[in-house]
This record gives structure tokens, C-alpha cells and sequence, in this order.
């Protein structure tokens, strides 16, 4: 009856140890739970990456093609401010209104 004893002990202390080594131990669920969730983000973080590498790819292609001329004249446009010979360029710069705060704080207060 002694030994039984002993041995369920020895099965009850192997079966926490086991239970400690999944939860808490290398390799564990809060280890894997972790590592999901890193491979989600990176997931995340591709599906990104491939969007914008489409897009280069296209603006590549576009390049590439007959009518890259206008698209690299639009570049040229839009990035550097190039303009063809014989246009004119205007520049409309637009004042900035004061704050109402300022302008109240300019005129004198009425006296009593």
C-alpha cells in the first residue's frame, strides 16, 4: 500500500511538472501565442510592402511603355517643377489671414 502511494505521488508531481513545462516552459503557449502574433504583424507588414512594390512596378511599366514620355514629363512637372519652352510660370502665393485672437488684441479696449 506504501509503494502505491509513492508511485501516485511520483505521477502527480510528473503530471505538474509537465503542466508547468506547457504553460510556463520553453516552447510553451505564451511562447506560441507571441510568435502568433508576430507572424501576423509581419503579415501585416508584407501585404503592405507588396502594395507599394505593385505600384513602383506599374510606375515602372508606364515608364517603360510608348507613352512614358508623358508620364515622365508629368514627373518632371510635378517633382522638379519643369516647364516646356515657351510657357509661362505663375506662382500664386496666397496671404495668410490673421488669427482673430491677434486682431482683437491689436485694438485698444473701450474705456468706462
Amino acid at each position: 500500500m506504501r509503494s502505491l502511494r509513492i508511485v501516485l505521488l511520483l505521477l502527480v508531481a510528473l503530471l505538474a511538472w509537465l503542466q508547468y513545462r506547457l504553460w510556463f516552459g520553453s516552447g510553451g503557449e505564451g511562447e506560441v501565442r507571441a510568435l502568433q502574433e508576430q507572424v501576423q504583424k509581419q503579415a501585416r507588414d508584407n501585404g503592405g510592402l507588396q502594395q507599394r512594390n505593385d505600384a513602383l512596378a506599374a510606375e515602372v511599366k508606364d515608364l517603360k511603355n510608348e507613352g512614358g514620355g508623358e508620364a515622365i514629363e508629368e514627373r518632371a512637372r510635378s517633382e522638379l517643377g519643369m516647364i516646356k519652352p515657351g510657357e509661362t510660370f505663375y506662382r500664386v502665393v496666397e496671404q495668410a489671414n490673421p488669427a482673430p485672437a491677434e486682431a482683437s488684441a491689436d485694438k485698444p479696449e473701450p474705456a468706462q
